[in-house]
């Protein structure tokens, strides 16, 4: 590295340079010699590029993956950050990238990095975007954009777009660096913005002109920052703490509700504590199985719609009273009983009352309000009354009963529970293998039978219930845990994302694709009523071998019409970490229109 002269060393060389010039009369020539002899000795100052100092930035920040897809302006920044050690992965569309960052921000409590081009690149990756912010997922999606001065006055640049307007509405914050020595502030702002309160999508817009940018290497670094402490922790209000525990010791049915904010806090021990030396049932959502494993004697999964219309008491911790919990009130609470009592643990206090009265907000980090909820259980609390706990174990017992018959049947062509219980078998095996299920009944049905034994081992469609999160999510799943990786695919779903198994044989990831393929949308049988020879809109190509398209990229693929042959495939994929697409051939009637969320489908009006 060549060294920089300060200013006084300089100023000391050219006074001595010019001493024969001052002691005696010279023509200009001798000057203009002596000055040239300085300067071309002079060795010139180091400078970094704006390339460059985004990847120091991100590196600087133990950023070490990218998710991306490389094109104008920002091809040589994939490639620079692969040379200085990134890991680059490319995907074939921009969505998926941006699942695939969002993922890695809810696996490992750093925003996933998401890189597109501009414009259609920037929309493909904002979808994404979107759906991180509302899934309370850290993920900073990182766009290459149009020159500012030929976009503000619409002048027809290459694909033009004020990207940075379009983002704003859809995500925690959003930021644009126009200069090469504000980079390492941009940067930090949007970790900081990604991961504090509560996590979400942060937008950064990098115009073509600022990778380009130079100036002084030794100011460059300067200027860079380790962001500190970027998701403090948030102390719960000793009287809240107090209310809350106060309100459970007088309930009679309580029961804890676990969302997947309490798998993203990581405070898998002391939840699991509190949990059991509470005795209080628990319910996880989908995305929260495993905290506990799902075989856990307080598990209340196999009795849901009863302890949900029972409870008295219901603390929430990291879940919402959203849509996925119907707001909290109607049929599902059986609110014609009454009104519930709601304890909610949030980091966010204008997530409370969003849908009824909580009465005991507890606001802080997950992690700090269950250790302080701990802490106020001793030896003299008293566990739930046994005619509740009872009461669910006696509705567990029938519903497991009941669906351990309906999973040992072995129809032929297979159904979503044969298949599942082969799926189910094999997690169990292999507690560490992580699980991504998207699609309408796949979904549905793969919640209910698949156990999880560890958090954050199963990912899904979340809050906004988004199909075409699969691949991405599965790739991400894959390179920051190493682990093997199980997607549970609907057809429909599947669709989504399926071109994205190239990426999967290009990484030699260990992801088993399943493909439950019922020849359409929710089911293959619907037909036209128009009597055209179209077949009906929810209605796919009859028979397909989505196995071929794995195998057209080198890895694996199976065509397994039955449990046995799902059974071996499965097992061996998983062993061999091989890049693997089973097409499950499932029953064509088999599945009901929308899944569970068939009240969401309006229905004509009309009477004939």
């Amino acid at each position: 590295m060549s060294s920089v002269r300060t200013e006084k060393e300089a100023t000391t060389t050219l006074d001595d340079a010019l001493k024969p010039v001052k002691t005696r009369d010279a023509d200009g020539e001798q000057v203009v010699r002596a000055i040239k002899s300085l300067t071309e000795d002079a060795p010139a100052a180091e400078t970094i590029d704006g390339f460059h100092l985004v990847i120091d930035a991100l590196k600087l920040n133990d950023i070490d993956t990218i998710f991306g897809l490389p094109g104008i302006p920002i091809t040589d920044l994939t490639r620079m950050a692969q040379a200085e050690g990134l890991r680059v992965i490319s995907f074939r569309h921009e969505q998926h990238a941006g699942n695939a960052a969002a993922a890695a921000g809810f696996l490992t409590q750093k925003p996933g990095i998401c890189l597109t081009v501009s414009a259609p690149g920037f929309l493909n990756g904002l979808t994404a975007l979107a759906n991180a912010t509302t899934n309370c997922f850290p993920m900073i999606l990182i766009s290459g954009s149009s020159e500012r001065e030929i976009v503000d006055l619409q002048q027809g640049d290459y694909e033009e777009m004020d990207q940075l307007a379009i983002a704003k509405p859809l995500c925690k914050a959003a930021f644009r660096v126009l200069h090469a020595e504000d980079i390492g502030v941009g940067i930090a702002r949007a970790i900081r913005a990604a991961l504090s309160g509560r996590p979400g999508g942060v937008y950064l817009d990098l115009p073509a002109k600022l990778f380009a940018q130079t100036m002084d290497a030794a100011a460059g670094k300067k200027s860079l920052i380790k962001v500190v402490d970027p998701a403090p922790r948030q102390i719960p209000a000793p009287d809240a703490v107090k209310r809350a525990l106060d309100l459970l010791k007088g309930a009679k049915r309580p029961l804890i509700l676990l969302g997947k904010g309490a798998a993203y806090a990581q405070a898998d021990a002391d939840i699991r504590a509190f949990v059991e030396k509470t005795g209080i049932p628990y319910l996880p959502m989908s995305m929260a199985k495993g905290l506990l494993p799902d075989t856990h004697v307080q598990s209340a999964a196999a009795a849901r719609s009863y302890v949900l219309q029972e409870a008295d008491v219901v603390l929430l911790v990291g879940a919402r009273l959203n849509w996925l919990l119907s707001h909290g009130k109607g049929k599902t609470w059986a609110q014609e009983k009454g009104a519930k009592q709601f304890i909610q643990i949030d980091i966010a206090p204008t997530e409370i009352d969003s849908n009824v009265a909580i009465e005991a907000p507890v606001i802080g980090d997950i992690g700090s309000c269950v250790a302080a909820l701990l802490a106020g259980i001793d030896a003299k609390w008293a566990k739930p009354p046994a005619e509740w706990t009872g009461a669910i174990a006696e509705r567990k017992d029938k519903n497991l009963s009941k669906m351990a018959v309906t999973l040992a049947a072995r129809p032929s062509p297979m159904n979503f529970h044969s298949a599942l219980s082969v799926i189910r078998d094999q997690v169990k095996a292999r507690p560490d293998a992580i699980v991504v299920n998207e699609g309408a009944n796949t979904l549905d049905f793969a919640r209910s039978i698949v156990d999880m034994y560890e958090p954050r081992k199963r990912l899904d469609v979340g809050t906004w219930g988004i199909m075409g999160i699969g691949m991405g999510f599965s790739v991400a799943a894959a390179v920051v845990t190493g682990k093997p990786v199980i997607a549970i695919e609907g057809d429909s779903a599947f669709g989504f994302s399926g071109m994205e198994v190239e990426t999967i044989c290009r990484y030699n990831l260990p992801i088993c694709v399943i493909v439950f393929n019922n020849n359409g949308v929710y089911r293959g049988t619907d037909v036209n009523a128009s009597g055209t020879p179209d077949v009906a809109p929810t209605v796919f190509v009859k028979n397909a071998r989505y196995d071929k398209l794995m195998e057209a990229f080198g890895g694996v693929g199976v065509h397994a019409t039955t449990a046995d042959e799902l059974q071996k495939a499965l097992a061996e994929a998983v062993a061999s970490g091989r890049p693997t697409l089973i097409n499950a051939v499932i029953d064509e009637t088999a599945g009901t229109e929308s899944g569970r969320i068939t009240s969401l489908n309006p229905s004509t009006a009309k009477k004939k």
